[in-house]
């Protein structure tokens, strides 16, 4: 039964998100959920005094090491602002870059402006092309509605990876509450599931993932207990309409058009196979939280949303380019933009695992056992 179409009356998500439920005032589950993670952050003085602290715990954890944090860095809004505070903090961080074949020029430029301008030293993690390309692919043809996937993946891994070796026990990281709230699950799932990942490469890929980078179920909890992510956004006033000319301003840095832009798999992705495919477009999403965190207004989200994702000339120029990087040829991309639409609980996961009643069933009994 298709679900009748509705929008949210304070943000622009709507039913394209399957999961999305309404109250009786018309607000949807999203904007809920972002009140309150919002009423969980410091405000004000306190969040100025957490922060001090932060800062504080770093640095003497840091003490006598070359470094005493670890950022990653893509040349985006949010990770740029992250290398801009990190230095003004007095930190030493080491940035960290993932080269996954797909940077555009403006982001490695952004990068550099940066980094050169901050003085922060730059890792960069070049990731094996052909292994890389079979395992997107293999995420294609899955035809699940997140091929960004493996790039998450292999990007905190990288993070975490590299904090471990240096022996730093703390992440920086752009992510925050007041601009990525509202992204459904049902759009994108399984970044950190990497039985899910490696399911999808076993059924659809051909070639063994030998030096992908990754965290399995182990090594994942074990840099959770050993490692602090800290979203270093959260503890100030951040907002990307404000940031966005001091960064220009300071850095020389340059926008790339949209969020995650920076990356032209990603803009290709985002702005043309998932709403095309899918009927997904992460514009809602993104626009929403600053919608809610009183950014820009319901009405200029709608009017943005009411644009294509980015100019059709560079859909076409980008289409052409994702297809010659891929070795595929145009009937077989359209092959695979016409095959069946599947989701994350398609594929074997920990996460479909864990979801098992059987599982829930025995870690209930386990528990009033142990209790």
């Amino acid at each position: 039964m298709t679900k009748k179409y509705q929008i949210c009356v304070r943000c622009i998500m709507d039913t394209t998100d399957p999961d999305i439920s309404f109250d009786e005032n018309g607000v949807c589950n999203h904007c809920h959920q972002h009140d309150f993670l919002i009423s969980k952050l410091p405000a004000g003085v306190d969040a100025e005094k957490r922060l001090e602290q932060i800062v504080e715990q770093i640095k003497l954890a840091g003490r006598g090491k070359e470094y005493d944090c670890v950022i990653g860095v893509s040349g985006g809004v949010d990770s740029t602002f992250v290398a801009l505070k990190a230095r003004e903090f007095g930190l030493r961080p080491l940035a960290v870059h993932l080269d996954n074949g797909w940077d555009s020029e403006l982001a490695v430029s952004n990068i550099q402006k940066t980094l050169n301008k901050l003085g922060i030293e730059l890792y960069t993690y070049v990731i094996d092309w052909e292994e890389f390309k079979d395992l997107q692919l293999s995420f294609l043809f899955a035809s699940t509605p997140d091929s960004e996937i493996p790039s998450d993946h292999a990007i905190a891994s990288i993070m975490r990876q590299m904090a471990s070796q240096i022996g730093v026990g703390y992440i920086l990281a752009g992510d925050n509450v007041r601009t990525e709230t509202h992204l459904p699950a049902a759009w994108s799932r399984g970044h950190r599931d990497w039985k899910y990942i490696y399911s999808i490469q076993k059924i659809f890929g051909h070639c063994e993932l030998k030096s992908f980078p990754h965290m399995d179920f182990w090594t994942y909890n074990r840099y959770r207990l050993t490692q602090k992510l800290i979203e270093i956004l959260n503890y100030v006033d951040y907002s990307k309409k404000d940031t966005l000319p001091i960064l220009e301003k300071e850095l020389g840095w340059q926008y790339y058009g949209g969020k995650h832009y920076e990356s032209i798999y990603t803009r290709f992705y985002q702005g043309y196979i998932l709403p095309k495919k899918f009927g997904y477009d992460k514009r809602r999403s993104h626009l929403s939280s600053v919608v809610c965190s009183r950014e820009i207004t319901r009405e200029e989200a709608l009017a943005q949303v009411s644009d294509n994702p980015y100019p059709e000339k560079l859909q076409q120029e980008d289409r052409e380019y994702v297809i010659k990087k891929f070795d595929l040829t145009d009937s077989k991309f359209d092959e695979i933009m016409l095959l069946p639409v599947k989701s994350f609980w398609d594929y074997p996961s920990y996460e479909k695992f864990y979801a098992n009643p059987i599982y829930r069933n025995l870690r209930a009994v386990y528990r009033n056992f142990s209790q």
